[in-house]
Parts: structure tokens; C-alpha cells; sequence
């Protein structure tokens, strides 16, 4: 259960990233309130999370896939560059997340 809370938090988190790009700086109002709304359940998914998963594992997770599919997001949505620069950091950022896992929740 714990890993379903955390996938919740990453797609809020995620959506409240997307909302500020739109907010144009916290001016619009609909995508300002949707950024809010999407950290707030973030965190409260988060937190929930915190209950059965290790807060180190957890929040390399969170913070990693949220980071890494918000870059993912700016290539896509926005035309963002894409360098190898760019793609070696995505990649040890995922590596990083699996060599987390593979340590375990000690």
C-alpha cells in the first residue's frame, strides 16, 4: 500500500509542477491553485507513505521520479532540449532509485 500512497504523491507532485509552468509566475489563477492543490496532496500522500516505507527510500523515490518525469514533461510538453547532458542526468538519477531499492528499507 505504501508504494501506491507514493506513486499518488509522485503524480501530484508531478501535476503541481505541470500547473506552475502554466500559472504564468502565480498570475493565472485556475493553474495557481492547481500547483497548490498538487503539493498539498503530494504531502499528504507523502506522509502517508512515511508509514510503511523507509523516509530515505521513499523520498529518493519521490523526488527522483517526480524530477525525472518532469524532465521528461519539458521535452515533450514544452520543447525543452534534450542534450546528452541532459539524458546522462535522467539516467543517474533512475540509477539511483534502483540502487536505493536494491539496498533495501534497513
Amino acid at each position: 500500500m505504501g508504494y501506491l500512497l507514493l506513486s499518488g504523491a509522485i503524480a501530484a507532485e508531478v501535476a503541481a509542477t505541470t500547473a506552475m509552468k502554466y500559472s504564468g509566475g502565480f498570475t493565472r489563477l485556475w493553474p495557481s491553485l492547481l500547483t497548490a492543490l498538487g503539493y498539498v496532496v503530494s504531502f499528504a500522500l507523502l506522509a502517508q507513505t512515511l508509514k510503511s516505507v523507509s523516509i530515505g527510500t521513499a523520498y529518493a523515490i519521490w523526488a527522483g521520479v517526480g524530477t525525472a518525469t518532469i524532465a521528461v514533461i519539458g521535452l515533450t510538453l514544452f520543447g525543452e532540449g534534450l542534450s546528452a547532458t541532459k539524458v546522462a542526468g535522467i539516467l543517474l538519477i533512475v540509477a539511483g532509485v534502483v540502487v536505493l531499492n536494491l539496498g533495501g528499507a534497513h
